[in-house]
């Protein structure tokens, strides 16, 4: 069995600086701890993007503080309010592919994690919010695949792939995702995607692919499935996901703050 941590959208801010009076990096630090403590025997943390709020080089550098003691290996995705040339600046042994994105492939026993760099932004075009899939990535997305048919496999990703109901977050989802899902469906290896971006616990599939978005450690998206406001923020309790690798994936939904505040017993 293996485990895997699994961070979303935590929007590292300046040193005094919150968001809607949250402390994300307090959120953060809360989030490692409990998951340290309740499962020890952790392999690996990954965290799905945004990692910074406004891609500042000193956000970059709270995380890489925050992290500085950690024993479990890190993987890295980017989100649509990272920069990957700070990023890359403050994190240069993170692993990149030959054109520079932010993307790896990380072996767990039989399985594979792939993580997939969706930003669409510098160096190489405007910034935007949607996600993107270049050419050049999606060969490299294929090259893994066909290097791993036998293995069981993980893909992840900052971006949705498919409508998850919030019309003001899906306006800003994967464009053209049938590029991706014409590869998955051409690698059946591939077991379940793990999605941030929207800031709130969904499961679904879509042609046949199944997925979990996780909520942000910090703010979450009100449940408004009617609302068209993409900076609607609620502060709901913050969340990280706990996947367990075996015969079978397994995804969990820790409220770690919850769990912090409640733990007891039932005696009845």
């Amino acid at each position: 069995m293996h485990k895997i941590q699994v961070l979303s959208d935590i929007h590292l801010v300046p040193e005094g600086r919150r968001i809607i009076g949250i402390d994300p990096v307090e959120r953060v630090r809360l989030a490692l701890d409990h998951c340290a403590r309740v499962h020890p025997d952790l392999d690996r943390i990954l965290f799905l993007g945004d990692l910074a709020h406004h891609g500042a080089p000193e956000e970059y550098a709270r995380l890489r503080d925050l992290l500085a003691d950690q024993r479990v290996p890190v993987t890295y995705l980017l989100g649509n309010h990272d920069r990957r040339e700070a990023f890359r600046a403050v994190f240069p042994q993170a692993p990149v592919d030959p054109a520079g994105f932010v993307q790896s492939v990380t072996e767990l026993g039989r399985w594979r994690l792939i993580a997939l760099d969706t930003l669409d932004g510098p160096p190489y075009g405007a910034r935007n919010h949607a996600g993107r899939l270049c050419p050049a990535r999606l060969d490299w997305l294929r090259r893994q695949l066909e290097a791993g048919r036998d293995r069981p496999t993980l893909l992840a990703l900052h971006h949705p792939v498919a409508p998850t109901g919030f019309p003001a977050m899906d306006a800003y989802a994967l464009r053209d995702p049938g590029r991706l899902l014409a590869i998955l469906d051409d690698h059946p290896q591939v077991r379940h995607l793990l999605i941030g971006h929207i800031h709130r616990t969904i499961s679904g599939s879509v042609r046949g692919h199944s997925y979990t978005v996780f909520k942000s450690t910090a703010h979450q998206m009100p449940m408004d499935l009617v609302g068209d406001d993409e900076h609607a923020s609620t502060r709901e309790p913050g969340a990280y996901g706990l996947v367990l690798l075996g015969a079978e994936v397994v995804v969990h939904t820790e409220d770690f703050e919850i769990a912090q505040s409640s733990a007891g017993r039932d005696d009845g």
